[in-house]
């Protein structure tokens, strides 16, 4: 078994390392929406009952609507992390099952991954004893991968990938009776990028949606998965059974109707906070999506410690040690104390 990836929001680690009560920490560590919806009333019984099967039947109409998916119902699933560990079970004693000439098809296997990007793509499928082909570009994935998966927006450099040139990832794929993951977790930002409202007519396409990072629910442990049937029923049966929480349906049932459009004012406006206080700093700014920002300098490592002896929490990358991600601030004020900080790191 590899070892476990270090991710973001470790505050409580942070403050044992550099003192501090972890509550008073101000965490940029994630990609996370700093500034939580308010919650809608969930009935007491989503609370009492185990989830009942018409709160997981709404939840799925919320967001076939939500998304845009047309004929397919999305699946709700407890956090796209677990969907992510069920991948390699798409493969069969090594060989993996897909869709070629209307025909299920089966074929040798090997899994390319874009990257840099989330590493437990990679986790997943090496600690299942697969070869995890790391490439840079999607132009050289190719007949010898049976599953390819891309990030977009990409986490943690922010790259986009077009939807015209995933459709013909995914063309490639199919014409090899392989896969295509897309992992769409930072995708509500810019719906345009997403390929969800064509998954009905792409057969060979699996898409990961997050719900918490965009609504700022990171804790509800909520994701959705955008498949054919049957590969959808695969999953829910591998899931088990009430893997989502009756409360979590509950909120995804009505927050996936709600207007989403101050959410996203919002955040936009919290991102033109976060670069005005990284340029104002005199930090480049090398990529990022609206809710976390990429910062390249030689300085990262220095400037990382600094901060976390000043109670703030970045993301740093041993793969690119002249890497920091920062995420959104949840207001003026903590513009205020992250650029105050800043000012006082020693160039």
């Amino acid at each position: 078994m590899s070892a476990p990836i270090v991710h973001g929001g470790g505050i409580t680690a942070a403050a044992v390392a550099f003192g501090g009560r972890a509550d008073d920490w101000l965490d940029l560590s994630t990609g996370i929406n700093p500034c939580p919806v308010v919650l809608p009333d969930i009935p007491a019984k989503a609370w009492h009952r185990l989830p009942d099967r018409h709160l997981f039947d709404e939840a799925r109409r919320a967001a076939r609507d939500y998304y845009g998916t047309g004929e397919i119902l999305p699946l709700p699933v407890p956090g796209t992390q677990s969907v992510i560990q069920l991948l390699p079970r798409l493969v069969e004693a090594g060989r993996l099952v897909g869709v070629m000439d209307n025909r299920l098809a089966v074929t040798d296997n090997r899994v390319a991954v874009v990257t840099p990007t989330y590493g437990e793509y990679a986790r997943a499928f090496a600690s299942a004893g697969f070869a995890v082909d790391a490439v840079n570009d999607i132009a050289v994935i190719g007949a010898g991968h049976r599953l390819a998966v891309v990030v977009n927006p990409n986490n943690p450099d922010g790259l986009v990938s077009p939807p015209e040139t995933l459709i013909a990832l995914h063309d490639r794929m199919k014409a090899a009776a392989g896969l295509l993951v897309v992992d769409e977790a930072f995708g509500d930002t810019d719906p345009t990028l997403s390929l969800a409202s064509r998954a009905p007519q792409l057969s060979n396409l699996v898409i990961f949606r997050s719900f918490g990072k965009f609504f700022g629910l990171a804790g509800l442990r909520l994701g959705f998965a955008i498949a054919r049937s049957d590969i959808l029923a695969r999953f829910e049966d591998w899931l088990g059974p009430w893997a989502v929480s009756g409360p979590a349906l509950s909120i995804a049932g009505s927050l996936l109707r709600s207007d989403v459009s101050p959410i996203r004012d919002r955040i936009n406006e919290r991102c033109a906070g976060l670069h005005a206080v990284l340029k104002g700093a005199g930090l480049q700014i090398s990529g990022g999506t609206a809710l976390f920002t990429l910062v390249a300098d030689a300085r990262a490592g220095d400037i990382y410690t600094h901060l976390c002896r000043h109670h703030i929490l970045v993301r740093k990358f041993d793969y690119a040690p002249d890497w920091l991600r920062f995420g959104l601030t949840p207001d003026p004020a903590a513009d205020r104390r992250l650029g105050e900080a800043l000012q006082r790191f020693e160039r």
